[in-house]
């Protein structure tokens, strides 16, 4: 193959994909089937087919059944406002994960002890096997789920303390910094990493996306002082969201 040709199935799905975006075929129209497109582009059926799995796999369109595959009606991107770290003062989970006030929002919790992965001992510099809190979440937007939320804290921190569960005790439903400061551990600063990949198929029945699709993933530490207290990992779907960063200036 010349360099910079395309294969034919790329092409096929590049024209198909643009008549999507210009709007010749529009939300909820079924695409050319198989032998149409074969006979519209001169192409072969093995063609044809790769083509549509392209554009399934970008989420341009869907199958539907017994019915055939469809254009997808592409959702308008929200915005998910970050600041990193949150003063003492009233911070929920959701607001802490969600800072731009005008947008309001729910959750739903579950804690369970666990005996900590590598991956997670890592990241809060314990030994493998230590015993952590681990606290599930879906965060719902406007009575939408927007986000889910896995975060894991050392019980050699919260254990014993009134502030273990991060979801009962006098300060359930507060965020990390403020439940931190009742047991004397100053949160000061907070690190936050931001990376992508495919979605669980249990991710995206949950938030309403189609399995495989893109995930934006925060993967965020808190400390106090160099000790992590808490790391999390927030998930959203990449094409309903777009994550937005409010830094001060110094």
């Amino acid at each position: 193959m010349p360099f910079g040709e395309q294969p034919a199935y790329l092409r096929v799905a590049g024209d198909l994909r643009q008549k999507i975006v210009d709007g010749v075929l529009p939300p909820h129209t079924r695409l050319p089937s198989q032998a149409r497109i074969r006979e519209e582009y001169g192409v072969s059926d093995t063609v044809a087919l790769e083509a549509r799995k392209v554009l399934m796999a970008e989420g341009l369109v869907e199958g539907r059944s017994g019915s055939g595959t469809y254009v997808r009606e592409q959702p308008v991107p929200r915005r998910i406002a970050r600041a990193g770290f949150h003063a003492v003062g009233g911070c929920t989970p959701f607001r802490q994960e969600q800072t731009d006030e005008r947008v309001r929002g729910t959750w739903e919790s579950n804690s369970e002890q666990e005996a900590a992965s590598s991956a997670v001992a890592s990241r809060l510099r314990v030994p493998p096997g230590a015993r952590v809190m681990r606290t599930r979440y879906v965060f719902r937007a406007e009575g939408e789920p927007a986000m889910l939320s896995t975060s894991w804290e050392p019980l050699d921190v919260t254990g014993r303390t009134p502030v273990m569960l991060p979801e009962e005790g006098p300060l359930a439903g507060r965020g990390v910094v403020e439940r931190m400061a009742a047991i004397d551990v100053v949160v000061d600063n907070v690190v936050e990493e931001v990376g992508a990949r495919a979605a669980l198929a249990e991710e995206a029945m949950t938030l309403g996306g189609v399995p495989g699709h893109a995930v934006l993933v925060v993967s965020r530490t808190y400390f106090a002082g160099r000790r992590p207290v808490e790391t999390a990992d927030v998930v959203t779907l990449a094409d309903r969201y777009r994550v937005a960063y409010h830094l001060p200036v110094k």
